[in-house]
């Protein structure tokens, strides 16, 4: 008796075939799309490199940094005691009065001119990162607010 050949079959390896595969633009559009609605985008270009600050960029960093916390501090001891702002009106005026009309610093023209608006406009502005209030931070009224005490723990946390 003669058998009859078998045929065999191979068994492919993995999931079985549906015959529905994906070509790999459709795998990629799909993966595109999934990343879309989860709210990310696709990096089409390479971002600049961070700047690496100098040492004398990186100080003054510090440094505004420092003069930020301090007249934080001096905005909350304000609040608590509204008689100090008083005292930081005396100091100003103090200052304009060492200047002739036309000796007069801007920025103490530019410091009266806040120190007329009303506390939460003046507490906004003097604790604000941005360029304006950064400069004139380095000529502030309100130097007298705080403290040996309190200056040396700012200092202390900004060691430049």
């Amino acid at each position: 008796m003669i058998k009859a050949p078998t045929v065999q079959t191979k068994r492919a390896r993995g999931r079985p075939s549906t015959g529905r595969a994906l070509t790999a633009a459709e795998r990629m559009r799909r993966h595109r799309a999934r990343l879309r609605a989860a709210g990310l985008r696709a990096v089409t270009r390479m971002e600049a490199p961070v700047r690496v600050l100098s040492g004398g960029a990186l100080k003054h960093r510090v440094i505004e940094a420092r003069s930020l916390a301090m007249h934080c501090l001096a905005a909350q001891k304000i609040e608590r005691n509204p008689v100090m702002l008083g005292q930081v009106r005396r100091t100003l005026q103090t200052w304009r009065s060492r200047y002739g009309k036309e000796d007069m610093p801007r920025a103490l023209d530019e410091w009266e001119a806040i120190l007329r608006q009303p506390w939460p406009a003046i507490a906004a502005f003097i604790t604000d990162p941005g360029e304006r209030a950064a400069r004139l931070r380095q000529s502030t009224p309100f130097a007298g607010v705080l403290d040996e005490r309190e200056r040396e723990r700012i200092y202390a946390a900004f060691r430049t």
